[in-house]
């Protein structure tokens, strides 16, 4: 089957014009905008009426600028004037752009510049017209108005994830390309359903016995002579090439000619996976664009900033949970007999061994007991894991449940053996299991935490599980570990896959 792009054509080759279809995404889109308008609006006009009745004891009380002028200008007219151009600011910045919102940190990145502009705007005036503006007025308005807008796009992103979960506010999504790189796209949208992106359908353009066969349960399909008859066929608002060896130089541009007049949009996933943003650029090159991918960053997890990191956050945690790990400590000793503590051997940074400290949530001569019960392990791949573990105590039920247990490993971070963030300790059997790839999570230490504990920590698979980790190794960053810290407090208090 020949790769088609058909459509009506006018004379120049492009589609014929037609408006665009109705399209799911477009309407959620739109109503989206058009709240996050309002509450933004709402926002920055609390923001600078809260600065004036601060600064100047109310709204009526009309204080005058102070400037070189004859006019005479109140901070009403001040308010409203900074209002107004701090809104424009946000229109002018696509700060409402639909492809930007709802996406994360360019969102966000894009406020704090329409606001960094609107402070340069007010420090150029203020220097021309020799206006002295109250400093306490800004001083209000401007970091409460952009704190506020930060909190009101996490609020509406909080609100999408929900409705992008129940089946609402979702991007159909046309695969273009081979059955297995379709399956990983597919894979990727469904490990985070609140990214809200949907494969309704997968064309491929390859030989027409590959693209007859039978459909797959997992994969759907399709059979339409082109592109465009696919996408219409699914009604997909976006069209994901994964192909692009049989587009050809201008075959993209072409593409994206022929999508426009639909509404539909064109994404070009490279056949990367698992790499983070601040991994990936963009570098024309002669007008070709050079997806650049820069190498893993296992080496600054490795770093002295981490390192002072992880022993002053470990030793502020251990003076601030110190009251509750005595309480810990005698509910152990005093509800069942054994040792408070247990200690396992645990493999770290390049394969050196260390004995990782938790509190006993098993009974004594747990270890011994493990072969008998290997029949009935739940676990995944090379873990043992079991929901109804007869081995654990009451108290110890309680403990894992909310990762009570683990607390005390902020002293092997104090001793420089794990880190507050990073790989799962693994053990000796595992790590003597371990393939070439799997051994990349000894690159970094192991962790009291890390993206394996806030993404269902037990409930994971051995793959998912590995993947995760080898992601953090390869994609360190210290906003990162901020990041999973935030999450695991989250994911602890509602006890996500502890057992």
């Amino acid at each position: 089957m020949a790769f088609q792009l058909d459509a009506e054509q006018s004379l120049d080759g492009s589609a014929r014009h037609q408006p665009p279809r109705p399209s799911g995404k477009r309407r959620w889109q739109a109503e989206y905008r058009r709240r996050l308008r309002i509450t933004d609006t709402l926002v920055v006009g609390g923001a600078v009426a809260l600065a004036q009745l601060i600064r100047f004891g109310g709204l009526n009380h009309d204080s005058q600028l102070d400037w070189a002028g004859d006019a005479r200008i109140g901070y009403s007219v001040i308010s409203v004037s900074l209002a107004l151009t701090w809104l424009i600011f946000l229109a002018v910045g696509n700060a409402w752009s639909p492809p930007v919102i709802g996406t994360g940190p360019e969102e966000y990145r894009l406020i704090i510049a329409a606001t960094m502009r609107l402070f340069g705007l007010i420090a150029i005036v203020s220097l021309l017209l020799r206006m002295d503006f109250a400093r306490g007025y800004l001083g209000i308005a401007l970091p409460v108005g952009l704190l506020g807008l930060i909190l009101n796009r996490m609020g509406w992103r909080k609100y999408a994830a929900r409705r992008r979960r129940s089946g609402d506010y979702l991007t159909s999504v046309l695969v273009v390309g081979r059955r297995d790189s379709a399956r990983e796209i597919m894979k990727c949208f469904e490990r985070d359903a609140a990214v809200g992106y949907s494969v309704a359908g997968v064309y491929i353009p390859y030989p027409e016995d590959e693209a007859m066969e039978t459909a797959e349960a997992d994969l759907p399909i399709l059979q339409e002579s082109s592109v465009l008859d696919a996408a219409r066929a699914v009604a997909a608002d976006t069209v994901a090439i994964a192909a692009t060896e049989h587009l050809g130089t201008q075959g993209i541009n072409d593409l994206v000619w022929k999508l426009s007049p639909l509404g539909i949009d064109l994404v070009v996933t490279p056949g990367v996976v698992d790499v983070a943003d601040q991994r990936l650029s963009i570098r024309p090159v002669a007008n070709l664009p050079l997806l650049h991918i820069e190498k893993p960053q296992y080496d600054r997890a490795k770093s002295f900033g981490k390192a002072a990191f992880d022993f002053l956050f470990a030793a502020v945690a251990l003076l601030a949970i110190s009251p509750v790990m005595i309480a810990i400590a005698l509910t152990v000793k005093f509800s069942s007999s054994g040792p408070v503590f247990y200690k396992s051997e645990r493999i770290g940074l390049n394969g050196e061994p260390f004995r990782m400290i938790k509190f006993r949530s098993m009974c004594e001569d747990a270890d011994k007991e493990l072969t008998n019960l290997q029949a009935e392990n739940e676990g995944a791949g090379l873990l043992f894991k079991m929901r109804a573990d007869p081995r654990v105590t009451p108290i110890g039920r309680i403990l894992r449940k909310y990762s009570l247990d683990e607390l005390p490993q902020f002293i092997n971070v104090l001793k420089g053996e794990m880190s507050v963030v990073g790989p799962r300790p693994p053990m000796r059997a595992e790590v003597e299991r371990y393939d070439g790839k799997v051994r990349r999570r000894l690159l970094v230490k192991p962790g009291v935490t890390g993206l394996w504990q806030v993404s269902g920590r037990s409930d994971l698979s051995w793959e998912e599980s590995v993947r995760l980790d080898l992601s953090y190794v390869e994609n360190w960053s210290m906003v990162q570990d901020l990041m999973i810290i935030k999450r695991t407090i989250f994911a602890v208090a509602r006890s996500d896959g502890a057992y």
